[in-house]
């Protein structure tokens, strides 16, 4: 794939604003010194460029772009629109954001403005339209960032007058949103449109992100989803009018909740987001989270907008980075799909509630800091080789679906349990590949039938809310021969967060062959044992769950995982069990995990989340009868790989642990490293120290 950017941007946020003259031409000295070659500017800068309405002021800003040219620096400019200036709220109060407890704001913070405000949309579009005017052609201009982490919801008078139309929009009636929403539940049907309102905490709301009618909290978060993204949109064309050819993005944040990233990556030219892991985040989420964000682009690379130099300053309890761990993180990165390796922040605020956010230029104002010299040491690394590693595609046979509404409606049940968090159990069934390193593309779960194809094997965690076609599709891809899993609560609501009627999974129910009549829930820390079985047929590959792992009786023999959270009651039509319910519970020794015959395929239901070992022998029995291409080289060691146009492919190895490990890599033997230029040993055994990284040629 042709890389987006003539090179590898090796950078972030730099906030000269912040300072006097003298320390800008000493920061772009040192950055230098740290092989550095982008800066994202005007972040937060409406208030400095537009003291009013009718007046800008580009003078700072003309310098700072000046100085960057001049040093042969890529710039990615921003909008500065991400935080209103304190003349517009006061000009202007509409334009400021009314929280869930109808609380309308005051000056401060941030992401603060509605997103309907008529007045803020205007007046973001003329700063962007000034900006892209006296800046589109600048050398080393090499992206549009536009505002800044969008994502807070606003219900203020304005969204709901707007919420209304787009209601009258989708449903034309209100007897068709009265069926929609199931409003005669609680007397709340709809008499007039003027009877809507968001879904407040004094309203509907119910405690965090629930409400009594769940059809109108799902359709309030998909209005405010696309009302962002209407905003986003909206500077971005203001852009075009005079850049039609510079990639223009905005930073998204993950596994974010309140917008629907692959509607929103539909319309950027190249996803950008900032990796914030917590200090016992898995490195496995992480990875998990690049290759959405890779997958929110369609699977081309993206942009490492930010990270941490050191410290993240918002936590509880802020850890500094361990020695190595952020060059780890870098690379992890770029294994994934990433282009770019950009921190906020270039030099470190001593004001304002970020001043202990790590940065390249510490406090200190040195080159002399542990931080400062291992950024310089990998911008070094970056400089040798990331233009050649720029491009690159990753070929999955894995996907797992990934689904804001399922998101939505699963955290914003009212019962059966207060346990699932999405992200976690999408996780849940991620971590199984990524300790075997089988590469993974995340996908919308209205992924076509055509496309599902591409995919040995399609997981769809928790997939609550099943969208018109998907059913279809899945079914088509079965029959196909493809390999499909789901379970515990999935197929329950349709698109309107109603529960399909005839039993559980709903559409999925023939596919999958059981019917889910109950789902028990399990108090924190409860479990139930789960137990493979044997059955009279095998699966793929010629092996069953129970002789693979031990138990030929089907009882308990010491072979039990542990299923939290929730557990799946199941009748079997037409599908066999593979493991069982054990313990004293009354539903012992009924179907656990399932597989059904369809067509040329197979549809696996697990019935209960597992714990890691549970859930790494149902995906890992099924990953070898498919015979997916798995590489474990030793505890903590990942390996991705991404392939060229020319054939060649880059194999990262990276040790995800703060301790040496030694690695298996006898498939990779005589391969050259491009960091040290060292080949791999005719054993293919290597020493990583902690958080070492090698890139092998292949």
């Amino acid at each position: 794939m042709t890389p987006i950017f003539d090179r590898f941007l090796y950078g972030g946020d730099w906030n000269p604003e912040q300072w006097d003259e003298q320390t800008w031409r000493r920061d772009i000295e040192m950055l230098k010194d740290a092989h550095i070659n982008e800066a994202t500017i005007n972040v937060f800068s409406w208030a400095s460029l537009q003291p009013d309405e009718e007046t800008y002021d580009f003078t700072t800003l003309d310098r700072i772009v000046k100085l960057l040219v001049d040093n042969g620096m890529s710039i990615v400019l921003a909008t500065s629109t991400g935080a209103l200036p304190a003349w517009l709220v006061r000009t202007h109060p509409e334009v400021i954001k009314t929280d869930i407890d109808g609380r309308r704001h005051v000056f401060g913070g941030r992401h603060n403005a509605c997103p309907n405000s008529p007045v803020f949309r205007r007046l973001a579009r003329a700063l962007a339209s000034k900006l892209a005017e006296r800046y589109a052609g600048t050398p080393g201009l090499a992206a549009w960032h536009v505002s800044n982490e969008y994502g807070e919801m606003c219900c203020c008078a304005q969204c709901a007058q707007s919420f209304r139309e787009w209601l009258r929009s989708k449903y034309g009636t209100l007897e068709a949103l009265n069926r929609a929403w199931y409003s005669n539940f609680w007397g709340h049907t709809i008499l007039d449109w003027a009877d809507i309102v968001p879904p407040v905490d004094y309203g509907d709301g119910i405690g965090t992100d629930k409400a009594v009618i769940s059809g109108l909290y799902m359709d309030y978060r998909r209005f405010q989803s696309q009302s962002m993204l209407a905003c986003y949109t909206n500077e971005r064309d203001a852009i075009r009018a005079f850049d039609v050819d510079t990639p223009i993005t905005t930073n998204l944040m993950g596994t974010f909740k309140n917008l629907d990233y692959f509607e929103w990556g539909r319309e950027l030219d190249v996803v950008s987001w900032d990796n914030y892991p917590g200090m016992d985040t898995p490195p496995s989420f992480t990875a998990m989270v690049h290759d959405l964000m890779r997958g929110v682009g369609g699977n081309k690379p993206f942009m490492l907008m930010e990270q941490t130099p050191n410290q993240q300053n918002w936590f509880p309890f802020c850890k500094v980075k361990r020695p190595g761990e952020v060059r780890k993180l870098s690379w992890q990165a770029v294994a994934h799909g990433a282009d770019t390796v950009q921190f906020f922040q270039m030099r470190q605020s001593i004001g304002g509630c970020e001043r202990f956010h790590g940065a390249v230029i510490g406090h200190d104002g040195t080159e002399d800091s542990r931080t400062f010299r291992e950024i310089a040491a990998l911008g070094d690394e970056l400089d040798r080789v990331g233009a050649d590693l720029m491009g690159g595609e990753i070929d999955a046979q894995v996907a797992i679906m990934f689904d804001w509404s399922s998101y939505w409606s699963l955290e914003g049940c009212v019962g059966p349990t207060q346990g699932l968090r999405y992200p976690d159990e999408v996780h849940r069934f991620y971590r199984v590949f990524h300790e075997r390193n089988i590469a993974v593309d995340m996908i919308p779960s209205t992924t076509d039938a055509a496309t599902l194809a591409r995919y040995r094997m399609v997981v769809a965690p928790a997939l609550i809310q099943v969208l018109p076609g998907v059913a279809d599709a899945v079914t088509e891809y079965v029959r196909g021969g493809g390999t499909f899993v789901t379970g515990y609560m999935a197929g329950i609501h349709n698109e309107h967060d109603l529960v399909v009627p005839g039993g559980y999974p709903g559409e999925l129910r023939r596919l999958m062959g059981v019917w889910v009549e109950e789902i028990d829930a399990l108090a924190p820390g409860e479990t139930v044992p789960v137990m493979p079985v044997a059955a009279p047929q095998v699966v793929d590959g010629g092996r069953d769950l129970a002789r693979h792992y031990g138990t030929v009786t089907g009882e308990q023999d010491g072979t039990a995982w542990s299923g939290v959270i929730v557990a799946s009651l199941m009748h079997l039509e037409g599908a066999r069990p593979l493991a069982v319910y054990g313990g004293d519970a009354f539903y012992a020794g009924s179907p656990a995990v399932t597989v059904n015959e369809v067509g040329d395929g197979r549809a696996y239901y697990v019935g209960a989340p597992l714990d890691e070992v549970g859930m790494g022998a149902v995906l890992g029995v099924v990953a070898d009868g498919l015979g997916l291409e798995s590489t474990v080289a030793g505890d903590g060691v990942e390996i991705m790989r991404r392939r060229h146009e020319d054939g060649s492919v880059d194999v990262y190895v990276i040790n995800l642990e703060d301790r040496a490990v030694r690695a298996s890599l006898a498939s990779y033997a005589g391969a050259r490293d491009r960091l040290t230029g060292n080949g791999v040993s005719a054993g293919g055994i290597v020493e990583l120290p902690a958080y070492g990284v090698m890139i092998l040629e292949s």
